[in-house]
C-alpha cells in the first residue's frame, strides 16, 4: 500500500536518477599537500603555520600568495529566486549552489564554496557577505530575487575590493549579447539598426537590456507584467524608471505583442507566452530568443516558421543561451590578474570572445558555441584578463 502524503514512512527516490547522483552532495574539499609524518605536520600546522600567520599579519597582501583566498569564489544565495522554482529557501537551494560550484570547477578549474544564507533582508545579506569576504577572491551572487538583487550587488561592489558578480543578471546578458551579435552578423545588420523587444524586467531582463544598450543596439522596448515600460507610466520602481529613461525611444505603449510588430528581435525572460501570430508580425529575418525555462515563451519549432534565428535556454535545442559559457571564464580571468572588480568593459570583452569562437561556422542553428566546447573558458578567461589590465583594475 502506498504511503499517505503525511506518512512518516521513508520515501524512496532511487527511481529518479537525479537523487542517487546528488546523494551526499556533489562537492568535497581535498588537501593540496601530503601529511606523511611529523615533519609535514609541523610545517602544515603548528609550529610552521605560525610563521606564515605572523608574516601575513605584518603584510596582509601575503595572504594572496600563501592562502587560497585569492583563487576561491563564494557562491552566495538567499534562496529567494532559485531557477524556475522561486522562493524555496536556503536549504532547498543548496543542490543548485553545489551545482554552480561544480560548474566552476569542471569548466574553468575554479574552486568555489556554496553558501546559502538564512536571511533575506538587504542589510543582513550585505553585512554578512562583507564579513565573510576576507576568505574569498570573488563573490558570485546567485538566485536572489529582484529588485533586491540590484541593491545588494551595487552595495557589495562599492564596499569590497574583489569581484562581485550577480550571474542571473550579467551571465545571461553576456551570452545573450554574444549570440545576438552573431545573429545580426548572419542577417547582415549591425546592432545599431536593430529594434528589440525584451519581455521581462527582472534581474536578467534589466541586465540584458543594459548590456545591449552598452553594445549600441538601436532601440529596446521592455515589458513587465503590466505591459510596456515607458517614461511617465504609473507605478514604476526606481529600476524601471531608469529603464524608461533609457529605452523605448519610439514611446510605445501597450503590450509586448503590440511592440513586436515590425521588431527585429524578441528576447523573452518572463515566463509568459507569445502567440505565433505575434511572432509572424515581426520584421523579415527576425531573431527570437525565447529564454524562459523549462517552457520558452514561444515553441522553437513554431518560432522558426517566422524567424531566421531562434535561441532558447534549453539544451535540447540549438543555440542554447547558457550562463556556463560566461561565468567560469569571467571569474578565472578576474582571479588570474587579481582584479578588484568586474567592469562593463570586461563583460563586453567576454561577449566578444564568445561570439568570435563561432567564426566562419556561423549558421542559423549555430550563433553561440555549446557548453562543452573546450575553446570557451580559455577564450573568455584571456579576454577578461586582458581587458582588466587595459582598464587598470588588475593587481598583477
Amino acid at each position: 500500500m502506498a504511503a499517505e502524503p503525511n506518512s512518516t514512512e521513508p520515501h524512496s527516490y532511487d527511481d529518479d536518477p537525479a537523487f542517487p547522483l546528488h546523494r551526499g552532495g556533489k562537492l568535497e574539499v581535498r588537501s593540496t599537500i601530503p601529511v606523511r609524518d611529523k615533519d609535514d605536520l609541523s610545517l602544515a600546522y603548528t609550529p610552521g603555520v605560525a610563521r606564515v600567520c605572523t608574516a601575513i599579519a605584518e603584510n596582509p597582501e601575503l595572504a594572496h600568495e600563501y592562502t587560497w583566498t585569492s583563487k576561491v569564489v563564494a557562491v552566495v544565495t538567499d534562496g529567494t529566486a532559485v531557477l524556475g522554482l522561486g522562493d524555496i529557501g536556503p536549504a532547498a537551494s543548496m543542490p543548485v549552489m553545489e551545482g554552480k560550484s561544480l560548474l566552476f570547477k569542471e569548466f574553468a578549474g575554479v574552486d568555489s564554496v556554496p553558501i546559502a544564507l538564512g536571511c533575506t533582508g538587504v542589510d543582513e545579506i550585505v553585512d554578512t557577505v562583507i564579513r565573510m569576504a576576507p576568505s574569498f577572491g570573488g563573490i558570485n551572487l546567485e538566485d536572489i530575487s529582484a529588485p533586491r538583487c540590484f541593491e545588494i550587488e551595487d552595495r557589495l561592489r562599492a564596499a569590497l575590493d574583489i569581484p562581485v558578480f550577480h550571474d542571473d543578471q550579467h551571465g545571461t546578458a553576456i551570452v545573450t549579447l554574444a549570440a545576438l551579435k552573431n545573429a545580426a552578423r548572419l542577417t547582415g545588420r549591425p546592432l545599431s539598426e536593430l529594434r528589440a523587444v525584451v519581455a521581462g524586467a527582472g534581474a536578467s531582463g534589466v541586465a540584458v537590456t543594459r548590456m545591449l544598450l552598452n553594445a549600441g543596439i538601436g532601440d529596446i522596448a521592455v515589458s513587465d507584467s503590466k505591459g510596456l515600460i515607458y517614461a511617465g507610466r504609473d507605478g514604476l520602481n526606481p529600476i524601471k524608471e531608469a529603464l524608461a529613461a533609457d529605452t523605448n525611444k519610439a514611446g510605445l505603449k501597450g503590450s509586448t505583442e503590440e511592440a513586436l510588430r515590425g521588431a527585429d528581435v524578441f528576447i523573452g525572460l518572463s515566463g509568459s507566452t507569445v502567440q505565433e501570430a505575434c511572432v509572424a508580425t515581426m520584421a523579415e529575418d527576425a531573431i527570437v530568443f525565447a529564454l524562459s525555462n523549462p517552457t520558452p515563451e514561444v515553441e522553437p519549432d513554431v518560432a522558426r516558421k517566422h524567424a531566421r534565428v531562434v535561441a532558447t535556454g534549453r539544451s535540447d535545442h540549438p543555440n542554447q543561451i547558457n550562463n556556463v559559457l560566461a561565468f567560469p571564464g569571467i571569474f578565472k580571468g578576474a582571479l588570474e590578474v587579481r582584479a578588484h572588480t568586474i567592469t562593463e568593459g570586461m563583460k563586453l570583452a567576454a561577449a566578444d570572445a564568445l561570439a568570435a569562437i563561432v567564426g566562419d561556422d556561423l549558421a542559423p542553428d549555430y550563433v553561440i558555441p555549446g557548453p562543452f566546447d573546450e575553446r570557451v573558458a580559455p577564450a573568455v578567461t584571456a579576454a577578461v584578463a586582458e581587458q582588466a589590465r587595459a582598464e587598470g583594475v588588475n593587481r598583477i
